[in-house]
């Protein structure tokens, strides 16, 4: 059971790095002068951050419910 939900939050950390080089590189480049893109980037890491902080307490629930 606890191969899925690895596999999931190595989906989750791997989205997370993308989304936040993505807003780094937006935010280098400086076209953006209102700041949405970068918002944009902010929230989509902020979603993808808590997905995985939600999957990291499920497989400890179910580690703990297993031992």
């Amino acid at each position: 059971m606890n191969i899925p939900l690895t596999i999931l939050l190595v989906i989750a950390m791997a989205a997370v790095a993308y989304v936040l080089v993505r807003g780094v590189i937006a935010m280098a480049q400086g076209k953006d002068v209102t700041g949405e893109v970068q918002q944009g980037y902010m929230q989509k890491r902020v979603m993808y951050q808590a997905i995985a902080i939600l999957i990291v307490v499920l497989i400890l629930w179910l580690a703990r419910s297993q031992g």
